[in-house]
């Protein structure tokens, strides 16, 4: 017997296809894109094509298990559920009648974005409320960019990207769809089918650069510094869009000042572009309309990176691109999803502590007693990874981690809990790069004794003696109250597999106004201000952009971007395509790798005052004189030297939100052996 069971890719990327899995005797046997659904139309990601082999991977994990080595040897026994939760609710208990709930840190990932079981819908979140656990702030992934737009348009959400189709001109702004995203390029070739032209504006000249009409190789960190030399030539050609200045935005006349600061003479030598490409681009955003910007994640893991966003957020507010289909900016359609998530914060019995996820190295100190790690990977993703991994040795703490396959993080737990995969459990998910619900259905039976994120939660919370109903309730009951305020019925949602955010089609976002106080695209922000920030948008550079190089014993900049084959560290033990990246690699300018001796395919150190990790030198002009890049993604256990670059990334804090930055590090290269 065969059947097609819809479904919908779980990971941390915008496009959250819809496929369909082929299911024969109880096995899945095929797995493709939803030819059916508008934006996914058929094709999935190199990276998920092969997710049915990944979920039956030799070295999955399908049984509890307890540690018998010392932390970060790997070294485990299998035990039973009934063992495991007797040994993680007789601990729990003791922490918190010794420490409070407070001692306990449930630091959830974005390995998956659903509603039900994942990060979307902070699942697990009413069972650590009951326990009083300290609440995880998760800002590691678009925090700082999600900021910066809610300054300037009182929200991160933005255009519908298929009306990138309907452009003329399309900045793909420190995004690289055809490796992170693939999907939005088939709207983007409909534009260019009909003259649209394309900009890729990236410190690397990545396969969408190599695709675009043209590429702006900016100096890292600087972003918000071409926006406002691009509207300076707006401005120098009298095309800014007075009336919808006047009737839809706010601070104006400060944010035109900002803007006469920034001459294309001096955002040249700040970007390091040349000044009459600078300029050929101002003329052209001053005369093509619609002007669509997409600008994603990346852009802003920098110490400015709110700022950068919340800056060329202000483009289309000066352009009057709002005004059109296929025009404004796009970063998150998140926040149009219309699902009501209540993770019950009245179980609190008081307000509890908040721990920063890009802070786990400073925060994971003797006050916290258990870390619960789920849907994440921290010893590979989060930064100083040296630091992490001593916090993570402490005898004194107790270390859970639910999982799929055996990381570096599984390395230092005390108790190790199989998780099932997407086939395997029910999920609702909203795209963040789409304007569309799309629902999964469980495929096949979980492997083994693997439980899904909210049956573990019912489990536990049995074994604890907890008498919430809310914990209980099954992942129906938490879809339909998901769906209850969405006008979109669970059982149209389930046979369809999806359905359209109610939404105009095309839509034209801020026709109504603005979400923020004025009703305006504020270019002026009291918020701002009353937070400690600029009042007007402008620009605040990187560390990298802002320190001098040459004074520094590691003069190149470090950006770490995705890899093709990889998704964070998801699919970094799948053997073809761990085989397909090449290995750890180093991009690094030949202006840069002859002083210091480096050649092509060598392995190299790369490191700093943090730590170092080995790559091999890749000479390229992808990368500009000053730059080098490591595509991140690779476990470190499975790369030479046992580290990957987060151990070179500091934990510091982007200007807006404690984000992250990745992208905002120097280091040096020197070949292994010196």
């Amino acid at each position: 017997m065969e059947s097609r069971i819809p479904g919908a890719c779980p990971l941390d990327c915008p496009d959250t296809c819809s496929w369909e899995v082929t299911v024969r005797d109880g096995v899945a046997v095929g797995l493709r894109g939803n030819r059916e659904h508008p934006f996914t139309r058929g094709a999935l990601c190199v990276k998920v094509n092969r997710y049915l082999e990944h979920s039956r991977a030799a070295d999955r994990i399908l049984h509890p298990m307890r540690r018998v080595g010392p932390k970060g040897s790997g070294r485990f026994e299998r035990i039973t559920w009934d063992e495991a939760l007797s040994e993680i609710s007789v601990r729990l208990t003791a922490i918190i009648d010794e420490h409070g709930g407070e001692a306990i840190w449930p630091y959830q990932g974005t390995g998956t974005l659903g509603f039900i079981q994942g990060e979307s819908g902070q699942a697990g979140r009413r069972f650590w409320n009951v326990l009083g656990a300290s609440e995880h702030d998760l800002n590691i992934c678009s925090r700082a960019g999600n900021v910066g737009l809610r300054y300037t348009n009182g929200t991160p959400g933005g255009m519908d990207p298929e009306t990138f189709a309907l452009s003329r001109l399309i900045l793909l702004w420190g995004t690289n769809p055809l490796t992170s995203g693939h999907h939005v390029w088939k709207f983007v070739q409909d534009a260019r089918a009909a003259g649209a032209y394309v900009v890729a504006i990236d410190p690397i000249r990545t396969r969408t650069a190599d695709q675009a009409d043209e590429h702006l190789p900016i100096r890292p960190g600087t972003d918000a510094a071409l926006a406002l030399g691009l509207l300076h030539v707006v401005l120098e050609e009298g095309a800014e869009d007075r009336d919808y200045i006047e009737r839809h935005t706010y601070g104006w006349p400060e944010f035109e000042a900002e803007i006469r600061k920034y001459p294309v003479s001096r955002v040249a030598e700040i970007t390091g572009l040349p000044e009459d490409r600078i300029r050929a681009l101002g003329v052209r955003l001053a005369h093509t309309r619609p002007t669509g910007i997409r600008a994603t994640m990346g852009v802003q893991r920098h110490e400015g990176g709110g700022t950068a966003l919340r800056t060329i957020a202000c483009i289309p507010g000066v352009t009057g691109d709002w005004r059109h289909p296929g025009g404004g900016v796009v970063y998150s359609t998140s926040a149009y999803a219309p699902l009501t998530v209540d993770t019950r914060p009245d179980l609190l019995a008081e307000p509890v502590r908040t721990l920063t996820m890009t802070r786990l190295a400073d925060q994971l100190d003797e006050t916290v007693r258990c870390l619960w790690v789920y849907a994440a990977n921290p010893v590979g993703s989060t930064s100083d990874q040296n630091r992490v991994r001593a916090a993570l040795q402490r005898d004194d703490l107790f270390t859970v981690v639910m999982e799929q396959f055996p990381t570096d993080t599984v390395d230092y737990a005390d108790i190790v809990l199989p998780a099932t995969m997407q086939t395997e459990h029910m999920d609702l998910h909203a795209g963040y790069g789409h304007m569309y619900l799309v629902w999964n259905e469980p495929a096949v039976e979980p492997p083994g004794e693997c439980l899904s994120t909210t049956e573990t939660f019912r489990r536990l919370a049995r074994r604890m003696g907890l008498t919430e109903p809310a914990l209980y309730d099954s992942d129906l009951e938490l879809a339909e109250q998901l769906l209850s305020g969405s006008g979109i019925g669970l059982d149209v949602l389930r046979k369809q597999g999806w359905a359209r955010i109610d939404v105009p089609d095309p839509f034209v976002p801020f026709t109504d106004g603005f979400p923020t106080p004025s009703g305006r695209l504020e270019f002026a922000s009291a918020r701002a201000e009353a937070d400690g920030l600029p009042r007007v948008a402008g620009y605040i550079p990187s560390y990298t952009a802002r320190t001098a190089p040459a004074a520094r014993d590691h003069p190149l900049t470090l950006i770490t971007p995705a890899q093709h084959t990889f998704l964070n560290t998801i699919f970094s033990n799948n053997p073809e395509l761990l085989r397909r990246s090449k290995g750890p690699r180093v991009l690094v300018n030949e202006a840069d790798a002859t002083p210091r001796g480096l050649v092509d395919g060598q392995p190299a150190r790369v490191f700093n005052g943090n730590g170092e990790f080995v790559a091999y030198v890749e000479i390229s002009d992808r990368v500009r004189p000053g730059v080098v890049a490591a595509p991140k993604g690779h476990w470190p256990k499975l790369s030479p030297g046992g580290a990957n670059p987060n151990a070179v990334v500091d934990e510091r804090d982007a200007d807006m939100g404690r984000g992250a930055v990745y992208h905002d590090n120097f280091v040096e290269v020197a070949p292994l052996s010196s």
